[in-house]
């Protein structure tokens, strides 16, 4: 095994990766300057912090809860709006990025999807991420990403304004079925899937005697919800095995990683886990993943994907 040259570049409906990892939505996604502090730390793509039509302040501290097993957060989805993002992105005094930058956009209603969708087309957008599924803002998810009508239209309407974009939609595990919430968005023409976003949480201080968070009401996300979104990733490849998928939840390791990819995921999301390990996570994942793929004796990324379906 000790020749083997492993190829960790993957493709993602027809962008090219050089590696699997991808910054997960809502972490150091705010700003340009850190989306290129993320590709020097060795991510494959990143993700912007949702970007919504107006800017959003975000809700009042205190918005997140640390747990032995995870974290639950109720941010409010702070950003400073799709307009002002953009500029600075593509703007002339942008930053460089060198990997592919997916764009999350979020919106109250299939219209906001629609208006925002049509300002992306006005600027060289390589990938757009459909947040419908935010756990703890009215509104902006779980309302829509829980009917497969709703899906639909944001789905079709957004993809009537980018017609060649890549279109990734954010699934949740917090509805009655995802493979009728993944089948409405791929009819209406998805290119693939996120999944999951964070599961609707709750935490209670004992002593107060009242929730923690400003909000109430969170998204647990962390080690916690792995199995859940492995689950989430196996079920979407058994029935549409073509489709992309970037596995996503509670991704803290290269077995992690591995894991995800066996489930049929084409690439994996890291999030939450660099609040504790910091972004030299990405190299210690890569490293993990390219030493496991000599070992077990596979040449690229794509050849363990999917691999725990077949007999």
């Amino acid at each position: 095994m000790g020749g083997l040259c492993v190829d960790l570049r993957v493709e993602l409906a027809g962008i090219r990766l050089r590696n699997p990892l991808v910054l997960a939505s809502g972490i150091l996604g705010t700003t340009p300057s850190l989306l290129k502090r993320v590709e020097k730390a060795g991510a494959g793509a990143v993700t912007t912090k949702t970007l919504t039509l107006r800017p959003r302040p975000g809700y009042p501290n205190p918005v997140i809860v640390e747990l032995d097993f995870g974290f639950v957060n109720a941010m409010g989805l702070p950003n400073p709006g799709v307009d002002c993002f953009l500029n600075e992105l593509y703007g002339e005094r942008k930053v460089e990025i060198g990997i592919p930058v997916i764009i999350s956009v979020g919106g109250a209603s299939a219209e906001e999807f629609s208006i925002i969708s049509s300002k992306l087309r006005k600027y060289p957008v390589e990938v757009v991420e459909l947040n419908l599924s935010c756990p703890h803002v009215k509104g902006h998810g779980l309302e829509l990403g829980s009917d497969p009508e709703a899906v639909y239209e944001v789905v079709s309407n957004v993809r009537s304004n980018l017609p060649h974009t890549p279109l990734f939609v954010k699934l949740s595990a917090n509805v009655a079925s995802v493979l009728d919430i993944a089948e409405a968005a791929l009819r209406a023409g998805a290119s693939g899937f996120v999944a999951v976003n964070t599961l609707r949480a709750t935490v209670i201080d004992i002593y107060a005697k009242k929730p923690v968070l400003s909000n109430v009401y969170g998204g647990l996300s962390g080690p916690a919800i792995r199995p859940v979104a492995v689950r989430v990733v196996y079920e979407l490849y058994e029935n549409f095995p073509r489709v992309p998928i970037i596995g996503v939840g509670g991704v803290d390791s290269w077995r992690a990683a591995v894991e995800f990819l066996l489930a049929g995921a084409s690439a994996i999301g890291v999030g939450s886990v660099i609040a504790r390990k910091d972004l030299a996570v990405f190299s210690e994942i890569l490293k993990g993943l390219k030493t496991y793929l000599e070992a077990e004796g596979y040449e690229r990324v794509g050849d363990i994907v999917g691999l725990a379906h077949k007999d």
